[in-house]
C-alpha cells in the first residue's frame, strides 16, 4: 500500500491510498469516525443556574463543545484505576464556568469555560454560544471532561470522514482517497494516524485470537 497526501491543513486532510481494497479503506473511515478518542464534557455540577435554560439542556450544550485534546496525557476511563465517577488527573479534566454578576442581558460563550487542571484542554472555538442571561441571572458550574469515542455518543466524534473514488482518468482500481475533516479536537492528520494505529492493533489482536484456536 502507498500513501499520497493530496491536501493538508490542521483541520482537513485528503490522503490517497493506493493498492488497497475498499473494505480496508472503509475500515479506516469507520474507526476514524467511531473509535478515535477525544475529550468532551460528560459530567457537570450546577452551583447556580437562574437562567431560563434547564440544567439538562445546559449540560447537553456543554457536552457538544469540541475541546482540544492531547492524547498523550490521558487514558480512557476504562483503562484508569482511579475508580472515581468524576475521574482523576489521569483520565479527566475539570473546567469551570461563571457568568458573574450582570446588570444587562449578555450571551455566555465557550471562551468563558476555563480549564482548571489542564490549561491546554480548552474549547476549540471561544465564540460558541452557550446561554443568554438576563439582568440578575447567573450561571455557575463545574464541568468534567473525559476521553470517549464516537460509538458512545456523537459528542466524542472527532471528525467527518468520506471515501472518494478517483475517476478512471486519475487512477486504477484499488485506489481510494480518504478525506478527513476534524472538529478541531485533534488535527486531521492525528486522526488518520490514530485510526490506522487502532486498526493495526485490532488486526493483531484478531490474529492472535485466531491463532490460539489452532492449539
Amino acid at each position: 500500500m502507498k500513501l499520497k497526501v493530496l491536501e493538508k491543513s490542521i483541520d482537513r486532510v485528503k490522503i490517497q491510498l493506493q493498492g488497497i481494497s475498499l473494505s480496508y479503506a472503509n475500515a479506516i473511515r469507520r474507526i476514524a469516525l467511531s473509535e478515535v478518542p477525544v475529550m468532551a464534557i460528560d459530567n457537570i455540577i450546577i452551583i447556580e443556574n437562574s437562567s431560563i435554560m434547564y440544567d439538562e439542556l445546559l449540560a447537553h450544550r456543554l457536552g457538544l463543545i469540541p475541546l482540544k485534546t492531547d492524547l498523550s496525557k490521558y487514558v480512557l476511563p476504562k483503562d484508569c484505576d482511579c475508580d472515581n465517577s468524576l475521574g482523576c488527573l489521569k483520565c479527566s479534566v475539570s473546567l469551570v464556568l461563571d457568568s458573574g454578576d450582570n446588570d444587562s442581558t449578555k450571551e455566555i460563550l465557550s471562551g468563558q469555560l476555563k480549564s482548571v487542571s489542564d490549561t491546554t484542554t480548552i474549547p476549540v472555538n471561544s465564540n460558541i454560544p452557550i446561554v443568554k442571561v438576563a439582568p440578575g441571572q447567573k450561571v455557575s458550574l463545574e464541568a468534567y471532561a473525559r476521553l470517549g469515542t464516537g460509538k458512545e455518543h456523537a459528542k466524542w466524534q472527532a471528525s467527518n470522514v468520506s471515501i472518494l473514488k478517483p475517476t478512471k482518468e486519475e487512477d486504477t482500481d484499488n485506489d481510494y482517497t480518504l478525506e478527513i475533516e476534524s472538529t478541531g479536537a485533534l488535527s486531521a492528520i492525528e486522526i488518520f494516524v490514530k485510526a490506522t494505529e487502532i486498526l493495526r492493533n485490532e488486526l493483531q489482536e484478531f490474529t492472535e485470537k485466531t491463532g490460539s484456536l489452532k492449539k
